[in-house]
């Protein structure tokens, strides 16, 4: 494809639409691999699949393959998923939580997203869907934003008790986080006190691609 072999020189945008939560969504040719990028940032693949994939990596391979149920919150195009099942080649069941569902439809059209048999795809908001599921899951991966704005309720006490309250004993979470400034880092460091390390192991992965810091928790048994 020309447009593949151009976005090596230069990026190619071969969609844009405006969107009432996302506000711009494009999708680029850019090093010869589609994107897809709200207005200021990247939502999926490119640098942000280098994010989660290093957080992944950390994790360890070996124990995201014996898993048996992700959950997802935040799927955007996908890229998460697609590490998860090209390139971990993970067989186990996921759940993906996306409030746009614009969001879903562009996956689906431009990142064939809908091609992943494993793979549920619920339109919610992710807050409410934490509040009402029934599962326990062996990875929690937490990646929402709007634009560059992460909503409050990601940091409250009381919805990373119920995301760690989910977690089967030896699961992870997984939380991709966003700094632009200092009071962002106290705001990480306060989210991170407030792990009870009597249950959980934290620690935050810093500086990931200049402005992502990445919070791994896990459940002890």
């Amino acid at each position: 494809m020309i447009q593949k072999l151009f976005s090596y020189l230069y990026p190619i945008k071969i969609f844009k639409k405006k969107s009432a939560r996302s506000k711009v969504i494009e999708v680029t040719w850019a090093n010869g691999e589609l994107v897809l990028d709200s207005e200021n940032t990247n939502y999926s693949y490119g640098s942000l699949q280098r994010i989660l994939r290093y957080g992944l990596r950390n994790i360890g391979y070996n124990k995201v393959l014996e898993m048996d149920h992700i959950l997802v919150l935040g799927v955007a195009g996908g890229s998460v998923i697609k590490t998860l099942v090209d390139e971990i080649e993970y067989k186990g069941k996921i759940t993906g939580v996306e409030i746009d569902a614009e969001m879903i439809q562009i996956a689906n059209q431009y990142f064939n997203l809908n091609e992943i048999q494993q793979l549920e795809i619920v339109i919610d908001d992710a807050f409410e869907f934490v509040l009402k599921t029934k599962d326990k899951y062996d990875l929690i991966i937490i990646d929402i934003f709007e634009d560059t704005n992460m909503p409050n309720f990601l940091f409250e006490k009381f919805f990373s008790e119920r995301i760690c309250f989910l977690l089967k004993d030896r699961g992870f979470v997984l939380f991709n986080t966003m700094i632009l400034d200092e009071a962002h880092n106290v705001r990480n460091r306060k989210y991170i006190s407030e792990i009870n390390p009597e249950l959980f192991t934290s620690k935050m992965l810093p500086r990931i691609e200049v402005h992502n810091e990445l919070i791994i928790i896990e459940k002890l048994p």
